[in-house]
């Protein structure tokens, strides 16, 4: 079995439900069969050869999302559920609307679950009733921020969750969050695997930090970057409205710039961005703030866009986990308002600083139409993985097609922006800003 290959809980014996053929040019939708996949390459850069140019590819393939015309489950004896993990998204109400209305009327599947507050909702001991979901229930969900469901962080042992599924008997669950999520649905499909239970797990990429390895995009962070633009034009008119005015924006992204970099990108008003993945110093000639101070002296304005998980080594003392055993950051935000005012004071430059964090605005909206699109695409691929008997399984976007993604495959890594990529050097363009802010560089 290679990689990217989907495990499957064995043979399809029910007729799909959804009114679809095999027949092409009849102007009716089709059927995906499990033969059709993605062909790609994979550019493996760590593997470049020493001091040449030259790259090793390795060649994939994916299998390709869509309804089957068989499927393994019987519609009329199946219970579904859906759990949302983590921090908040904006979409979550969109996916669990999609998936109830998908399940509900094409498949007809009547009973379907929502699981209340994350894994908790699959550990008695807390107490957290399912919630019944019917197309009523989630109507006008999509028009909310949030999720319906509650959410939590932290694991809770696959034992236990496996032992709940059974009790309940939900034969397809379908997990919605990112990679610690994923994680835990890997090895809740792993567990049921081991006792012969043919019980489906299926996720649903939810960051908006977009850190989910091989897939180019999860839901909420089209949203997510979209108002941190709406930040950064506030910054940028508080920052032309001052004498040496400095607008500085904290947006999310705890080992990923990708919020930071798309929103400076897409406004151009951004002089400097500082992200996880591009180490920066504050002193001497080519730190952060003598490059302000040069920039102030030429323009009398700037702005400045940074991730919370920059800037991270300024600090030396260790802040503790959470519950799902992130570190905790320390706040980047608060640290660099308080260095740039003191500077600028020292050098005798008259200043404002003006700091806007809208980090929980951000992830607590509704969904912009093109996430609110996506999701419930991702949810409909979702529900046809899981009606089939896919599991262990991720729906991804990828070259602009959904595909099947096993979970093995996203676990213990992070999508992270490669500093000599074109996306990077593309910021560097849109900001003036140098190469590199280390002075021993």
């Amino acid at each position: 079995m290679s990689l990217f290959d989907i495990p499957n809980l064995g043979i399809r014996a029910y007729d799909s439900p959804l009114p679809l053929n095999t027949v092409y040019g009849d102007q009716v939708c089709n059927f995906t069969p499990d033969t059709q996949h993605m062909h790609f390459s994979i550019c493996d850069q760590p593997g470049r050869k020493e001091n040449t140019s030259e790259y090793a590819y390795e060649e994939y393939t994916f299998e390709t999302a869509g309804p089957r015309k068989k499927i393994f489950f019987d519609p009329t004896k199946t219970t579904c559920a859906i759990v949302t993990c983590g921090g908040l998204s904006p979409g979550l109400n969109n996916v669990i609307q999609a998936i109830v209305f998908e399940l509900y009327y094409h498949y007809r599947v009547k009973s379907i679950l929502g699981i209340r507050y994350g894994y908790e909702g699959l550990n008695p001991k807390f107490g957290h009733v399912p919630m019944e979901l019917k197309p009523e229930a989630v109507r006008n969900i999509a028009e909310m921020g949030g999720t319906i469901l509650g959410s939590s962080r932290g694991n809770q042992a696959v034992t236990i969750m496996a032992d709940e599924m059974e009790r309940l008997g939900i034969d397809i669950l379908f997990t919605i969050g990112g990679d610690g999520t994923q994680r835990g649905a890997y090895e809740l499909a792993e567990e049921l695997k081991k006792r012969g239970q043919k019980r489906a797990v299926v996720g649903i990429p939810k960051t908006i930090d977009n850190d989910i390895v091989i897939i180019e995009k999860s839901f909420g962070f089209e949203t997510a970057f979209s108002k941190a633009c709406e930040a950064i034009q506030c910054a940028h008119t508080e920052a032309v409205s001052a004498w040496n005015g400095v607008g500085l924006v904290k947006v999310m992204g705890r080992h990923s710039g990708y919020i930071a970099a798309h929103a400076a990108l897409a406004l151009n008003e951004v002089n400097f961005v500082l992200v996880p993945e591009v180490k920066f110093e504050l002193d001497g000639e080519k730190g952060l703030l003598n490059l302000l101070r040069k920039r102030l002296e030429l323009r009398h304005h700037a702005v400045i866009i940074v991730a919370e998980g920059a800037g991270q080594d300024f600090f030396a003392a260790d802040s503790g986990s959470d519950a799902s055993g992130n570190v905790k950051l320390h706040d980047i935000g608060t640290f660099l308002t308080k260095k740039i005012g003191e500077y600028l004071k020292s050098i005798s430059m008259d200043h404002t600083v003006k700091y806007i964090d809208p980090s929980y605005m951000i992830r607590s909206i509704p969904a912009i139409p093109s996430d609110a699109l996506f999701s419930s695409q991702l949810a409909r691929h979702a529900v046809h993985a899981g009606m089939t008997g896919k599991t262990a399984m991720l729906v991804g976007w990828f070259k602009n097609t959904f595909i099947h993604l096993p979970l093995c495959a996203i676990a213990n890594q992070r999508k992270t922006i490669d500093p000599e990529s074109h996306l990077w050097f593309s910021v560097l363009e849109a900001t003036g800003q140098p190469m590199n802010m280390i002075n021993t560089i």
